[in-house]
């Protein structure tokens, strides 16, 4: 029987949902640096806040190139009957 350790060291991935506004590292072609999640699992998709592009990158590259993710906050529904 095989056991695998994590090493000390390992990263743990980032908590990445679909709706966050990640801030990227460089810019896109259009000229914007903001992004939207659409798609989550071992691959990352974006869509340009900007000019509407749509990308998919591996969640490793996706977790270097991101400098900053905000989650929204769910929109308060009001009561209503």
């Amino acid at each position: 029987m095989t056991v695998w350790a994590r090493p000390e060291d390992a990263v743990m991935p980032l908590d990445v949902q679909l709706g966050d506004r990640a801030i990227m590292r460089k810019p896109h072609p259009c000229g914007s640096y903001e992004w939207r999640v659409v798609r989550i699992g071992a691959d990352i998709g974006l869509r340009c806040l900007s000019c509407d592009h749509k990308v998919l990158l591996p969640r490793r590259q996706f977790e270097r190139q991101v400098k900053k993710l905000t989650r929204e906050a769910p929109a308060v529904l009001p009561d209503g009957g």
